[in-house]
């Protein structure tokens, strides 16, 4: 394997974010909070104009982040922070660097720091990621 510390993940970019799946969201979750799913309630509780994303869907974004980067790789621990939040018609890219890399028996583990950023506002979610690659 030639993963290294130090090393930059492939960026992974998505959006922009759908509201639909914000809809479709809070029903898998059982989230009805009017944020997710009216702007008149984000309005009315003075958080803006747009529907404010999931934090699950964010730290999906991250997840999938780390999984482009890592195939066939098994998430062992994950710890996040949300610093921000995501909301319909943003676009998203998060990025990763490896800081540490450790052989194993059957395969290798990766620990990355992950950021998700908002397009033209910063960060939303940040974390740290340790992936098992097996070989």
């Amino acid at each position: 394997m030639s993963i290294r510390v130090g090393d930059a993940l492939r960026p992974f970019r998505f959006g922009p974010v759908d509201p639909q799946n914000m809809v479709l969201w809070s029903e898998i979750l059982r989230d009805p909070n009017p944020i997710h799913l009216d702007v008149e309630a984000v309005q009315a509780m003075g958080l803006g104009t747009r529907r404010i994303n999931q934090g699950p869907i964010n730290l999906a974004y991250l997840i999938n982040g780390v999984l482009q980067s890592f195939p066939g790789g098994r998430i062992e621990q994950i710890s996040n922070r949300f610093v921000g939040n995501v909301l319909e018609g943003d676009m998203i890219e998060v990025t990763g660097v490896v800081t540490a890399f450790e052989l194993l028996v059957s395969g290798a583990r990766v620990t990355c720091e992950m950021v998700l950023t908002v397009e033209g506002r910063g960060p939303a979610v940040k974390g740290t990621v340790r992936v098992l690659l097996s070989t």
